[in-house]
């Protein structure tokens, strides 16, 4: 039987598509010009063809921020948002409803503010709620009733540094470092714009990035700061992310992607490799389902697809994502889906065969009036496993926020494989 998409869905084509880099480059390179003419394109000799398989559709455009999204992520039945003007707020993940004009959202969701300029990152461990922020700290938050989004309560547990942790260092002058001609400071501080945060997947350590170009380590226990690795790139630190293995990876305004681990018996992490191919800052990492392939993303206009090669697990590049006219500001991996936001305003949706290095440019998806900032990407198991048969097609969300101060969330319906 013929499986039959509603009508209000619009069939996929695949036509046309700051201060650290995270921005246009449309002074340094020129729409016209392809980027990273070294590195091979994996896209499908069909990518400008519509695919008439796949199907998407907004679901509905969250409004209530009066400032641009910086950062969001899922957990649960709850989305969290920030923004730059230091606004987190709550709201409910699936939809209630399919309007695209969901205006009435902004009575619907807790709010919180916090520090000062944008919440630049957030991620969450069981009922703690983890924010970077401008002001170059991070602050924890208890979460309650975190399943419902209409009555949840933040509790301000802590500020990163705590006070204990730079109370115990302090006196110890190996511990204090020079950030400027006269001034000094325990080595547990960021000095500048704490920019990603990321988790181990055991949820006991949270990872951070700086536009200081530091790398710090963190109990999520007791909140201490275990580890920082000074000038850990040439510039800016902009993306991190961690997979299981514990492999730390980090992307930087300098253009260069770097690797860490920490050995056993060791007492800090060791950079054990370095990406360099990008022209770039790179802006954004994520990491394939099976932690097998990373993705980057950055000013070049490119996603980078990086496997690991040989018996010694070494990343080496196979070939580029192309299509976006601007700056790549964001990533996020769901099943084999890769979703990316660009400062051309749009998402693009991509599939691959990893063992074939072909990739396909699924979906377009268009309405934001800014920049696409950050975004999140999930299978929506309620539709997958309520409403459709897995043997027709799987939905997938993606979440998306952007400088036009309005979140959306959109389904994208792909045959299963």
């Amino acid at each position: 039987m013929e499986y039959q998409y509603p009508s209000s869905y619009s069939v996929s084509s695949s036509s046309h598509s700051n201060h650290h880099q995270q921005g246009s480059t449309t002074k340094s390179l020129s729409s016209s010009q392809r980027s990273l003419i070294s590195v091979p394109s994996l896209n499908h000799h069909h990518l400008h063809t519509p695919n008439s398989s796949v199907y998407h559709h907004c679901l509905t455009t969250l409004k209530g921020h009066t400032s641009y999204i910086s950062s969001l992520t899922l957990s649960g039945k709850i989305l969290y948002t920030g923004s730059s003007d230091r606004e987190i707020r709550s709201w409910n993940r699936i939809p209630e409803n399919s309007s695209t004009d969901n205006s009435n959202n902004n009575n619907n969701n807790s709010t919180v503010l916090a520090g000062k300029g944008a919440v630049k990152s957030l991620v969450i461990q069981s009922n703690k709620l983890f924010s970077a922020h401008q002001d170059n700290k991070i602050r924890v938050w208890k979460i309650s009733n975190n399943d419902d989004h209409h009555h949840q309560k933040y509790t301000h547990v802590a500020t990163l540094p705590t006070l204990g942790d730079r109370a115990s260092k302090i006196l110890i002058p190996k511990n204090k470092v020079q950030i400027r001609r006269h001034k000094k400071c325990t080595w547990v501080h960021h000095v500048d714009t704490v920019s990603a945060l990321a988790l181990s997947k055991d949820g006991a350590l949270l990872y951070s990035v700086s536009w200081d170009r530091t790398l710090k380590i963190w109990k999520t226990k007791d909140f201490t700061c275990l580890e920082s690795l000074a000038n850990a790139h040439d510039d800016a630190i902009n993306a991190v992310a961690v997979s299981y293995d514990g492999c730390v990876y980090t992307g930087s305004a300098d253009k260069r992607i770097k690797v860490w681990k920490k050995f056993a018996g060791e007492k800090k992490h060791t950079l054990i490799e370095t990406l360099e191919k990008h022209n770039f800052g790179v802006n954004a990492l994520a990491l394939s389902s099976d932690e097998n392939v990373l993705y980057s993303g950055a000013c070049d206009r490119a996603i980078l697809v990086w496997e690991k090669e040989g018996d010694d697990g070494k990343m080496g590049v196979v070939g580029a994502l192309r299509g976006h006219t601007m700056s790549i500001l964001c990533l996020s991996v769901a099943a084999d889906l890769v979703c990316s936001g660009s400062a051309d305003k749009t998402i693009r949706v991509w599939r691959g065969s990893v063992d074939a290095h072909e990739y396909s440019c699924l979906a377009v998806l268009e309405g934001h009036r800014g920049s696409i900032k950050c975004i999140s990407a999930v299978v929506d198991h309620c539709n997958n496993t309520n409403t459709w048969s897995q043997s027709e097609a799987l939905s997938f969300l993606v979440y998306s926020g952007g400088l036009d101060c309005h979140i959306k969330v959109w389904q994208i319906l792909v045959p299963a494989i």
